[in-house]
């Protein structure tokens, strides 16, 4: 997460006037259905388009586990995505192995601290496909 709580609240609150773009990269809100819960989950994501969908990356700062958010979309894959005043309902995918390559490539160019966070974990850092519905 980036600012977290506040930064979701502000970015709603504002359609990504305030944390859209955020320290010279671009920011969505992606709000996933709690596993365990069944509460939404709203998270701040790096983001880039790519062809007639959206990149995330499930990194966690290379930590070992994956993050929350990338857990309960594999339980759930339905989710809601908010881009500045768009908000759409989306279906959460990992890319494949072929996709992923140049995925990953389009990511690093936006967040370059990627390929450092993929160096302190053996898992592959999942790069995730969001297609509107």
């Amino acid at each position: 997460m980036l600012f977290g709580k506040e930064h979701v609240r502000r970015y709603q609150e504002t359609d990504g006037a305030e944390g859209h773009d955020w320290q010279n990269t671009t920011v969505l809100i992606l709000t996933t259905t709690g596993r365990k819960s069944g509460e939404p989950r709203s998270t701040p994501l790096i983001y880039r388009p790519y062809g007639d969908a959206v990149l995330v990356v499930a990194s966690n700062g290379g930590a070992d586990a994956p993050p929350l958010w990338y857990r309960n979309l594999e339980a759930n894959p339905e989710v809601q995505v908010q881009i500045k005043g768009d908000r759409y309902t989306a279906r959460a995918r990992t890319a494949t192995p072929d996709e992923k390559p140049d995925m990953w490539r389009t990511m690093v160019a936006t967040w370059p601290a990627y390929e450092e966070y993929q160096t302190k974990t053996e898992r592959s850092i999942p790069v995730v496909v969001l297609d509107r519905v």
